[in-house]
Order: structure tokens, then C-alpha cells, then sequence
């Protein structure tokens, strides 16, 4: 079998954030997914100065000794290598949409999916008006831009239309609380989402893989969530800074977030909705979505999330692994489904 090209896309071109958190789930991923039997790996790192640059590794001398070439220059370079497949590991806006249409253009099939599809999961109003329209229960909830009052009474969770990892979210017990609420949340978006507070319950996860044209669901993974003490999950859940001010990943234990068993209830029936979920959005290969459940058992569609960079951290990998298949596995059967169609 002949060893594939792969070509990690990693950074961003839109602020150091979000270059910052490409390149910490990207490292997990290039060394826990190593194989030169199977795969010869390459990085195309673009900064926010939008330029791309091809280091040997993540490691900062590697990136900073690395020549920086212009588009251009680097679609010559990338096409110079004979690319087999690319491994999207952007997480903003332009990463997820514009880096993923320049590959389509090129002709390099890239795992994941498409433009057009995250568009519409970043933009969350517009994911939720999709499910809702194929029979997934969302919460009510209303758009607003810039000047606009919102309308639902408290409680209620104010977040921005647009950003990932909690970035900007709050939740409204009071209506007093509202203008600081909606000032966080315009930091980081144009627009801004108001919805309904799905009383817990639960907050969980559900993944889906596409294995062999099928589609399989994951083991759900469910969140901390206390209601007097932290009722909705928010960015320190998620990453955390190192004393050098470095991203890093928030612990991951049994305590803030687990597997949930197989046989709970709940796991079936988030299945299948994240099924209908998956297929209504368009997706491929895999998807990631955001479930509320609550005290009555009935699951809400939050959002979608549909990125997986397989690192060994990555929600989809942690469902994979508890599923026993394994990450080099996963990204073998993730490989699979891209070059089928091509």
C-alpha cells in the first residue's frame, strides 16, 4: 500500500486565538496519529498576518525558521508535493469555510465537511431553524443585531451567532442583567442569539461517523452541569491558559465530563436524533452535536459542532475510543469515506 500525503491545514488568519487553538489540538493530533508506514505528513500554517508558512513541526522555532510565502506561493508549493489528502485543523470562521472552498478549487479531497455546511453551523440560528424544520425540538430563541431589545423573559442564555467554546455566553436570571449580557456577547460576533434556558436535566453530546456509507452513532458524552452552581457550561469548561500564556486544554476527567453507558436511555434516543440531525444540516463523514435534556427526559438541539481535528482530546476521538475504535483507526475509516468518492 502506497504511504498517503497528508497536508495538515493549521492556524488562523483571523486573530491569535484561534491560530493558538489550531495548533494545540493539531499537535496532539500529528504525534498520536503518527505513522510513516501509512502516512507522510505536512503542515501548512497560516497566521494572522495571512500568510502560510510549512514548518517540519508545531514547535515554535520550527514555525518561526519557516519561510512565509503568500498564496500564491504557497497553492505552488502545495501542488508541487502531489497532496493526497488534507486534514482541516482551522477553528475560525475563515477556516472552516474559505481554506476549506480553496482545496475544492484545487481538486484535494479534505476530511469533513463542507463549506457550505459549516457556514451554516457557525451561523446557529440558522442550524437551529434546519433541525427544528426536520422535527428536532430547539429552544425558542431570537436574533438580534446591534439597538435590538430582546423580548424572552429571563432566564435565558445570550451568546454570540458565531464563536466557538463558549466564548461570550451568558446566562440571564434577571432582566436587569441583560445590557452586560448582550455587550459580552457583541465582543465576539455581529449577532447575537437569545434563547430559552432548557432547565436541566442533563447536557450531553452525541457524534455521528460515517463507516462504510452507514450511519453510526457514538457514545454520548455528558458535561458537569449543576443548577445552582454552574447550569450552563462556559470557555474556563474548556481550555485554560499555561503560565508561559500558552492555550492548553481545561482537565478532562470523570469528574467534569465521562462517557455515558451504552445502556442509559438517553443514549438511543440522542442517537437518533443526531442522526436526523445530520442528515437535515448535509453533513459528512462525521458530525458533533449539543443536546440540553431536560427533567422530563425530552433532549434539545443546542448547536452543532461540526469539526474534529483527531487529536486524542477531541470529543469524536474520546466517543471513538470508548466505542473501541481506536484513533488511528477512526482516522483510517475517516480517510476511507473521503477517497471513496473521489
Amino acid at each position: 500500500m502506497s504511504v498517503l500525503r497528508i497536508l495538515h491545514v493549521v492556524g488562523s488568519a483571523q486573530n491569535k486565538f484561534y491560530c493558538d487553538l489550531s495548533r494545540l489540538y493539531a499537535q496532539d493530533c500529528l504525534i498520536t496519529t503518527a505513522d510513516r508506514s501509512r502516512y507522510d505528513f505536512y503542515i501548512a500554517y497560516i497566521t494572522p498576518d495571512g500568510l502560510w508558512r510549512f514548518p517540519s513541526s508545531l514547535n515554535k522555532e520550527d514555525i518561526n525558521t519557516a519561510k512565509p510565502m503568500s498564496l500564491c506561493d504557497a497553492i505552488q508549493f502545495i501542488t508541487s508535493k502531489n497532496i493526497d489528502l488534507v486534514l482541516p485543523q482551522m477553528f475560525c470562521t475563515a477556516g472552516m469555510t474559505y481554506y476549506r472552498a480553496l482545496f475544492d478549487l484545487l481538486g484535494i479531497p479534505y476530511i469533513g465537511n463542507t463549506p457550505d455546511v459549516m457556514a451554516i453551523a457557525l451561523h446557529k440560528a440558522r442550524a437551529k431553524a434546519i433541525v427544528s424544520a426536520a422535527g428536532v425540538k430547539v429552544p425558542h430563541s431570537e436574533l438580534l443585531r446591534k439597538g435590538d431589545i430582546p423580548t424572552i423573559e429571563p432566564p435565558v442564555v445570550v451568546k454570540p451567532e458565531s464563536s466557538a467554546n463558549s466564548l461570550g455566553v451568558t446566562l440571564v436570571t434577571n432582566s436587569a442583567d441583560y445590557d452586560a449580557a448582550l455587550k459580552k456577547a457583541f465582543e465576539h460576533s455581529n449577532e447575537v442569539i437569545v434563547e430559552e434556558f432548557i432547565e436541566l436535566g442533563r447536557e450531553v453530546r452525541g457524534g455521528v461517523i460515517v463507516k462504510d456509507g452507514k450511519l453510526v452513532g457514538l457514545p454520548l458524552e455528558e458535561y458537569l452541569v449543576i443548577p445552582d452552581k454552574n447550569p450552563i457550561r462556559t470557555y474556563a469548561d474548556k481550555l485554560k491558559a499555561t503560565d508561559e500564556g500558552e492555550l492548553s486544554f481545561a482537565a478532562k476527567d470523570n469528574k467534569k465530563s465521562w462517557i455515558v453507558d451504552k445502556s442509559d436511555p438517553a443514549t438511543e434516543r440522542v442517537q437518533e436524533i443526531a442522526k436526523k440531525c445530520h442528515q437535515a444540516l448535509g453533513c459528512r463523514h462525521y458530525s458533533l452535536f449539543d443536546f440540553r435534556i431536560d427533567p422530563y427526559g425530552q433532549p434539545w438541539f443546542i448547536e452543532a459542532g461540526l469539526y474534529c481535528s483527531f487529536a486524542s482530546k477531541s470529543v469524536i476521538s474520546t466517543m471513538a475510543k470508548a466505542s473501541e475504535i481506536p484513533l488511528n483507526e477512526l482516522l483510517g475509516i475517516m480517510i476511507d469515506e473521503t477517497l471513496v468518492s473521489v
